[in-house]
């Protein structure tokens, strides 16, 4: 019964299937002369056939003016969802059929299976139906069943067309058994079972090695981020005991500007006491003494002799002064005594917390990580260009960055300024008022390149990705973000920072860039016949770079040229 009944399925399959996709109905359409397709099968169909208005049925070539409308056959998509649910899913893999990215059986008539197995010694894939009797056949039980391959063909022999069972020790290759006659006579030859022992001998040994290595990082993973952790709690507690530090410190001045404070209007209070009484006592002796003067210059006024001299002795003589003849002022001289001491122990903290701090800088940026591999030693530079072609990169520029000036061509690889700007869409990346771009590709560890320049000249730079989009402070060479060569009408200027340096050296239109980023090192070269050494830069790089040219006048060119 489950024989028929797969049998069955099978029956359905091809029943309710589309003859051009080869798969079960989709969405299906019945044209007029009856016969049913997925609707976007035919409809390519007859876009990639129509000849003058005529269409036609795939199967009986039957022609249809106009073309039909198509619409979906509700009745027919029914009866594909009911097969899917009683059959096709039942057993997906008995009833697959192959694709193009799967193994198909050789043994399939019409429309074929996938393979489950492919048979070494018959060289031949099987879906399961015709796998069987590899199962039930005697000498077929010998037979070596592997994996579904594409590549059985490569088994064979080309020159004897036979299949490869021995290998060949001497030319480390897989032959058969007639190629010892033949080409390999009296090399040193070997059953491939025994070569296969022999490799997965070693191929075990290197997976034990492989697996050491990978148990003896994680080990060093995990003390990492131990370490990190380590870091992390160290870094956090000392924060916090900073912050109660330095807040007991803020507290502690807070309270000594208090204290000198309260001091100050206290003694302000005291001597503006003794300041006001002295002042009071003053007035008060203004006021005796002007009352003296008004008796005086009454008597003064007297005209009869004798009068005068009679009331002359009745007037009160001049009391003594109880105070000194002059008082002494210091002016602006009350508090400065103060405000010299306030100073006098700012500038002696702010010397103790810069000193201190360089120690606290010093401490804090010194975190020693040390790992088990010392690192390798750093490779010479390269001498020749044939040296320099060894660490050649394939360079592509980014038109999210370009300037809409900017034309580029060449696979991305060449620039051209132009007089109108370009359809590019709007990007956070894109330069805005400089003619440049960067590249594609980050550059790290060893690269070169080299680029070809046509016209009035360019700069040939590298800068860090964050480098300014706008202004003239975004410009290559005119910031600490990137370092350019100017080449422009036969001279030559390196730039860095807003700092210039002027190069004399024999020009070309071609400019090799030299980029040992791990070391620090960075080289522009004349290339000619020769290269010649333009300048060259040791520094640190503290992010990937990335390579990019500024391009002059209008119709000027430069190119990222092919050197591999």
């Amino acid at each position: 019964m489950e024989e028929i009944a797969k049998k069955m399925v099978k029956l359905d399959l091809e029943s309710f299937s589309c003859s051009i996709c080869l798969d079960v109905l989709k969405e299906p359409v019945t044209i007029p002369c009856g016969h049913s397709y997925c609707m976007n099968c035919i409809k390519g169909y007859w876009n990639g056939k129509n000849k003058k208005g005529i269409h036609s049925c795939p199967q009986c070539m039957n022609t249809f003016t106009p073309r039909p409308i198509l619409e979906k056959s509700t009745m027919l998509a029914d009866l594909v969802e009911q097969l899917k649910k009683t059959g096709l899913q039942a057993a997906p893999a008995d009833h697959c059929y192959a694709g193009a990215e799967d193994v198909a059986c050789d043994f399939c008539s019409g429309r074929k299976l996938k393979a489950i197995k492919s048979c070494l010694f018959c060289l031949a894939s099987y879906c399961e139906e015709h796998l069987q009797p590899h199962y039930d056949v005697a000498p077929f039980r010998k037979h070596k069943l592997v994996e579904p391959s594409k590549k059985l063909q490569e088994n064979i022999c080309s020159v004897h067309d036979e299949v490869m069972k021995m290998f060949c020790r001497t030319d480390q290759k897989s032959i058969c058994y007639l190629c010892p006659v033949d080409e390999h006579k009296g090399h040193d030859t070997v059953s491939a079972a025994a070569e296969r022992t022999e490799r997965q001998r070693e191929l075990e040994g290197s997976r034990q090695q492989i697996q050491q290595r990978i148990q003896d990082r994680e080990k060093d993973v995990k003390l990492l981020q131990q370490e990190v952790e380590a870091i992390n709690q160290s870094a956090d507690k000392t924060v916090e005991d900073s912050q109660k530090i330095f807040t007991e410190l803020i507290r502690l001045i807070q309270k000594r500007s208090s204290d000198v404070k309260q001091q100050i209007r206290s003694q302000q209070e005291a001597e503006g006491s003794r300041v006001k009484e002295l002042q009071e006592k003053l007035e008060q002796e203004i006021t005796e003494l002007k009352r003296k003067d008004a008796e005086l210059k009454q008597l003064s006024h007297t005209e009869d002799h004798s009068q005068f001299l009679h009331n002359y002795p009745s007037v009160s003589a001049l009391s003594e002064s109880t105070h000194s003849p002059s008082i002494n002022i210091r002016p602006l001289r009350h508090f400065e005594d103060v405000t010299a001491a306030v100073s006098e122990l700012r500038d002696k903290l702010q010397d103790i917390l810069r000193e201190e701090w360089k120690n606290t800088s010093l401490t804090v940026t010194v975190v020693d990580v040390l790992l088990s591999e010392p690192e390798p030693e750093p490779e010479p530079e390269p001498k020749s260009r044939a040296d320099f072609l060894k660490y050649s990169c394939e360079i592509t520029l980014d038109p999210n960055t370009a300037n809409t000036y900017l034309l580029l061509s060449e696979g991305n690889r060449k620039v051209t300024l132009m007089t109108q700007p370009q359809s590019y869409s709007s990007h956070p990346d894109r330069f805005r008022d400089r003619f440049q771009v960067l590249s594609r590709e980050s550059l790290t560890g060893r690269c070169y390149w080299e680029v070809e320049m046509r016209g009035g000249g360019a700069d040939v730079a590298v800068a860090y990705k964050n480098i300014s989009r706008a202004g003239d402070e975004g410009g290559f060479g005119f910031n600490d973000k990137s370092w350019a060569l100017d080449c422009y009408q036969n001279s030559c200027e390196f730039w860095f920072n807003n700092m210039k340096t002027s190069i004399s050296g024999p020009q070309s239109s071609r400019v090799g860039v030299y980029l040992d980023h791990r070391a620090g090192v960075l080289s522009f070269y004349s290339v000619s016949e020769t290269m010649t050494l333009l300048h060259r830069v040791q520094t640190t790089f503290t992010q990937p770079l990335y390579a990019g040219v500024y391009v002059y006048d209008t119709g000027d060119t430069a190119e990222f040229c092919e050197v591999n």
